[in-house]
């Protein structure tokens, strides 16, 4: 038994830290390394060699400022993680390693008023389908990521009252979709894992403190203070879409008036285009037009990353965030829409924070969320296992 204190509980520990660094990373020079732990070179070269001659990390030549440098990420036959992104009309799955390569991915549409049951149906087919097409043993699998557009309750991970999905209100899809698979299911709402997508692999990366909003069916933001997402106590931090702007505005699907998801959010923005464009008019197609030109599609999307604009103004004066990621397919504007929202803040916010921020486009599209789903597994699950020289026989394993 190692005691608290003593040589071999520190080596454990700086071990543990390092192997901590690099999976949240997927990869980083030992210089990255030693910056990220605050452990010195030598203690990280050591280390980085023990973890290598051990077979738990793969060492690599690569540079850093023009010089010659070592990229250290775990091994790729350490694990298999999986992501699942239910949105208002896909499913999304994505297969990949502890060294943050995906191995395999695909969307499907979903009918919105499909039951939560049917849903589910769907994702544990289509992860077999990749398991098995990728040629992966169900034993290397550690965890799955699921992403629900809903507020989700911390304790309980029971899908609250306010989701996109109707059939899925009151339900708890992560103790559903872990019976069904057999191995730990870690869940949260689409936005959170947005924002933690684009925090690792896209436009989030290098920052600390951010926020990622997500326009689509409805509005939503991820939060990400001090390098991890923010959640509050009870699952519901990031309802940007449900500050009021309009007291006496349309009625929202909450129950209030005038909340912002009522400016932007796409049921409520396309009907505004109807009598020009048709029915059939999707967000998509808005912003080809919007691109082409037209000037309805030009104005509403302004007027929408205005009032997207009012609500970011908020966080920064409450949040102070570095960065805003704007997500969702409204993030194909460019500037049509991410001019506007600058404007707002400058108006809004106080002006130190207005200056701090930096408004971007997501760089991951539609896959921000599965690929966050991935990394929400990266991010809970622990290092102990990683340091064993095999896994137990009784690992979890697709049931």
């Amino acid at each position: 038994m190692e005691t608290p204190g003593s040589q071999s509980s520190l080596h454990r520990a700086n071990l543990e830290r390092v192997v901590r660094a690099v999976r949240m990373a997927g990869s980083l020079t030992q210089a990255e390394i030693a910056r990220t732990t605050g452990l010195s070179a030598a203690t990280v070269s050591n280390i980085v060699r023990e973890l290598k001659d051990s077979g738990t990390v793969e060492v690599t030549p690569t540079s850093s400022g023009g010089r010659r440098a070592r990229s250290v990420s775990l091994s790729g036959d350490s694990g298999i993680v999986v992501g699942v992104d239910f949105g208002h009309t896909h499913l999304r799955v994505a297969v990949g390693n502890l060294a943050h390569r995906v191995l395999a991915e695909e969307a499907e549409p979903l009918d919105v008023d499909a039951s939560a049951e049917q849903g589910l149906d769907r994702a544990e087919q289509l992860v077999r389908r990749l398991i098995e097409a990728a040629g992966i043993s169900p034993r290397k699998i550690v965890g799955v990521g699921l992403g629900v557009p809903g507020p989700i309750d911390v304790e309980s991970g029971v899908l609250g009252s306010t989701a996109i999905l109707p059939g899925w209100v009151g339900t708890n899809p992560r103790e559903n979709l872990a019976a069904r698979l057999g191995v730990p299911v870690h869940v949260d709402n689409d936005a959170n894992l947005g924002a933690l997508g684009e925090l690792v692999w896209g436009a989030g990366r290098g920052a600390t403190d951010l926020a990622y909003i997500k326009v689509a069916s409805g509005v939503g933001a991820g939060l990400v203070i001090n390098g991890r997402i923010y959640r509050g106590p009870g699952g519901t931090a990031g309802e940007i879409g449900h500050i009021t702007l309009d007291e006496a505005g349309p009625v929202c699907r909450c129950g209030n008036r005038g909340c912002l998801e009522t400016f932007a959010a796409a049921r409520h923005v396309l009907p505004l285009l109807h009598s020009a464009h048709g029915t059939d008019l999707t967000v998509v197609r808005m912003v080809e037009l919007a691109h082409a030109g037209d000037p309805g599609c030009r104005r509403v999307i302004g007027d929408v990353g205005r009032h997207i604009g009012s609500a970011v103004a908020s966080l920064c004066n409450l949040l102070n965030p570095s960065r805003v990621v704007l997500g969702g397919e409204l993030a194909e504007a460019g500037e049509l829409v991410l001019g506007p929202i600058r404007e707002s803040v400058s108006r809004y916010a106080i002006p130190s924070a207005a200056r701090q921020l930096e408004v971007v486009p997501g760089a991951l599209g539609g896959r921000s969320e599965v690929l966050g789903a991935l990394a929400l597994v990266l991010s809970e699950m622990g290092d102990s296992s990683l340091l064993e020289e095999t896994r137990p026989a009784d690992a979890p394993a697709l049931a």
